[in-house]
């Protein structure tokens, strides 16, 4: 939400108050210019014709517009404006709503009002309100609707205002200097629970445990508990604390999840919001809210070797940073992701190898010998890899043109395969679910009899 008041000489007045009165002048519509020269013509005409009752008409028709200029710019009609997002976050695609809300902060009424919103051409025309008398201490509220294909962020401001006399022999305009901005995420697409890492929840069976007593000066203690071995008890916390603490000899540790997305410009052709990039940026936010509310540690990596969250050693968004926080951060990353200058995966490649990364899950473009090449090694260190791989060519080709994937495409994908990877082709237009519980079928040995037509996943290895 953002506020502001246009006042006299404050930050938030437009450069043409600089002009003082000689402002307010300018700012005088044609009934006011009228009203004005009627008045001089008359005056010089009661003048010459000796007519002191129409000097008295000529004098107030001249005064009138004058004084409309004066007060209007000295009084300013202190406005109150506001703006307000429902939500402040929005998937491409879908609408959000803008919510203006003027207060009138003055002693006196104003008169009529014309607000006008700036927005980007991309999320359509700018709104315009006209607003009848406002009451002093009274408010008013409009709104409007925004909606975008694109994702990015978009500044929504300054807000203007166009002040009017109650004669309307004057209009001033005021801009405030506060600004929002509408963030437009990658649409998500909901995902079915499937097995994909041999575990059904992020914590669960065979999770690695971490040790919480890696020595004395490192105990976590808390407080002791019905049925807690008395042998677990630390003097040295219960003499601190004064009450009876015990350690915590071992706790478990979240499962993990990396999300690689491959944002290389020469790796995807085409453009616009059915493009393959775009898919890969919306497949890689799908998978990153799905295992997020599995309650894994996730994080989000690029082929420029760049990790989100950045926060600790590993840059995984621990158990101490909250889902939601976790999601918009990423979010707001893959809101404004763009294509890279990187020419290969292996900066990628380097942050993987450095320890277990749990479940690997990529978005890849084209791939050559030598880039697929860097992908098999990526398998060694994670506990499961799936990848979906876009054929370019394919995504650029007409519709009408039904020819399957082509020979170098189905040869990276087996080079995958062997690796360890399950890879799956993904055709232009192709639902992310449907390639979630392929992927689901191909680990677990079924096949791909069910594939979507196309896909040219084939078996996996």
């Amino acid at each position: 939400m953002s506020t502001g008041v246009p006042s006299a000489g404050g930050p938030e007045a437009d450069r043409g108050d600089q002009g003082g009165i000689r402002t307010a002048l300018t700012g005088l519509t044609t009934r006011g210019r009228s009203f004005f020269a009627a008045g001089i013509a008359a005056a010089v005409c009661a003048y010459v014709l000796g007519q002191s009752d129409l000097l008295r008409v000529g004098l107030l028709l001249a005064v009138l517009p004058l004084v409309c200029a004066t007060v209007l710019y000295r009084t300013r009609y202190r406005v109150a404006g506001s703006r307000r997002l429902s939500p402040a976050r929005v998937p491409a695609g879908s609408e959000a709503r803008v919510h203006l809300r003027m207060d009138n902060v003055s002693r006196l009424p104003t008169g009529l009002l014309m607000l006008q919103d700036r927005v980007p051409y991309v999320l359509g025309p700018r709104p315009r309100f006209v607003l009848d008398r406002v009451e002093p201490g009274g408010r008013r509220e409009v709104s409007y609707r925004v909606r975008s294909d694109l994702r990015g962020r978009y500044p929504l401001g300054p807000l203007q205002l166009r002040l009017t006399d109650p004669f309307g022999m004057c209009e001033l305009t005021r801009s405030f200097s506060t600004y929002d901005t509408l963030t437009v995420i990658p649409r998500v697409e909901p995902l079915p629970p499937v097995r994909l890492s041999g575990e059904a929840k992020g914590y669960g069976e065979g999770r690695q445990r971490s040790l919480a007593l890696a020595g004395e000066d490192d105990v976590i203690p808390r407080g002791y508990r019905y049925g807690d071995d008395l042998r677990r008890v630390h003097w040295r916390s219960t003499a601190r604390y004064g009450e009876l603490m015990v350690r915590r000899e071992e706790q478990p540790q979240r499962a993990r999840c990396t999300v690689l997305l491959d944002t290389r410009g020469l790796a995807f052709a085409g453009a616009g919001p059915d493009s393959a990039f775009e898919w890969a940026v919306s497949g890689a936010a799908s998978v990153l809210v799905h295992m997020l509310e599995r309650g894994f540690s996730v994080r989000l990596l690029t082929d420029t070797g760049n990790s989100v969250p950045g926060e600790g050693a590993d840059g995984f968004a621990g158990a101490s940073q909250g889902t939601a926080d976790a999601a918009g951060l990423m979010m707001d990353t893959l809101a404004v992701i763009d294509h890279s200058d990187e020419t290969g995966l292996s900066r990628a490649y380097e942050v993987l190898r450095r320890g277990n990364e749990g479940l690997l899950v990529a978005f890849f473009g084209d791939l050559d010998e030598e880039q697929a090449t860097v992908v098999a090694k990526m398998r060694q260190r994670s506990g499961g890899a799936l990848a979906f791989v876009l054929d370019s060519e394919g995504w650029v080709r007409e519709p009408a043109d039904v020819s399957g994937p082509s020979d170098e495409h189905g040869e990276r994908l087996r080079m995958l395969r062997e690796a360890g990877w399950t890879a799956l082709g993904v055709p232009r237009g192709a639902s992310l679910e449907e390639l979630w519980r392929l992927a689901d079928r191909e680990r677990t040995g079924v096949g791909a009899a069910g594939s979507p037509a196309g896909s040219g996943t084939g078996e996996a290895s």
